[in-house]
């Protein structure tokens, strides 16, 4: 049995060394103690969302305090490319199912957008509905044992979208809009303006050293050094992405690709694309 992660503090494993001690406070030891009824001598994962993983024996636990004798630890490389899901607000949860899903399967940023069609709307909500879907990836990531928690960005308006996507493939990204009237499979579509792609599929070459999506660096592939550092995938409402929207994004830089022969709900195009890409890039 994989052993259960926590969530910890950036600062709670900053100094974290292989025989001294590391431990968490807060929600996330109540959760050990009272939900999981983690005891002493068990072995668990402590990671800070930000690829830094330790692993330890538990020697203390009780709802305001968990500790741990470290064992190991990891300082994960972040996967290159980055791979960015877009997903427009949906009705029903069904923009949490994708962001939960796209988290398990290992998506590295989510940017909400507020569609043309989007029936579900944020507006005066936007911070409540970013807490709440930084919460579900959260749960996702410590779900998978990932040390990578998704970021969650401010929701964009279309002309938002459009501004960061001509800015991100200036940079060199590769912007993939999932349309259901595209003729491009997503399996094949160039990734870059160069001929290589991962050789072994490693995703841990290189790594990306600013945060700002419409800023990055986007031009290296971790082999080669020509294919992306980051690929977003675009995903529309249920009512789909209006004709003015795809002609937007397309002028920006971006590519209409199709998933496949059937048309997927706004909750699954976006962790099947995720999947599609993770294989084709060699993550999995």
């Amino acid at each position: 049995m994989t052993r259960p992660v926590f969530l910890a503090e950036p600062s709670d494993l900053l100094d974290a060394r292989e025989g001294g001690e590391a431990g968490i406070g807060g929600t996330e030891a109540r959760h050990a103690a009272t939900v999981r009824r983690i005891r002493a001598g068990e072995e668990i994962d402590l990671v800070d969302g930000a690829g830094r993983r330790v692993t330890g024996t538990v020697t203390g636990v009780d709802p305001a305090r968990l500790t741990v004798s470290v064992i190991a630890v990891d300082d994960e490389p972040e996967p290159v490319p980055a791979l960015v899901l877009i997903q427009a607000l949906a009705k029903g949860g069904r923009d949490e199912g994708a962001v939960e899903q796209s988290t398990e399967l290992g998506v590295d940023r989510v940017i909400p957008w507020q569609a043309d069609r989007s029936v579900s709307r944020w507006d005066a909500k936007a911070a409540k509905g970013r807490a709440r879907w930084a919460a579900i990836a959260a749960g996702a990531a410590k779900q998978s044992r990932r040390a990578f928690v998704p970021g969650i960005e401010d929701v964009r308006t279309t002309g938002r979208l459009v501004e960061a996507a001509r800015a991100a493939t200036d940079a060199g990204a590769r912007v993939l809009v999932l349309h259901e009237e595209a003729t491009e499979p997503i399996t094949s579509v160039p990734l870059s303006t160069g001929t290589a792609e991962p050789a072994d599929g490693d995703p841990a070459a290189g790594r990306s050293v600013t945060t700002d999506p419409a800023t990055r660096p986007a031009t290296g592939d971790p082999t080669s050094g020509e294919g992306p550092l980051e690929v977003w995938i675009v995903v529309g409402p249920e009512g789909g992405i209006g004709a003015e929207e795809s002609d937007r994004l397309v002028g920006a830089g971006a590519a209409l690709v199709r998933l496949g022969r059937h048309v997927l709900r706004s909750s699954s195009a976006g962790p099947a694309a995720i999947a599609a890409l993770s294989v084709r890039l060699g993550r999995w």
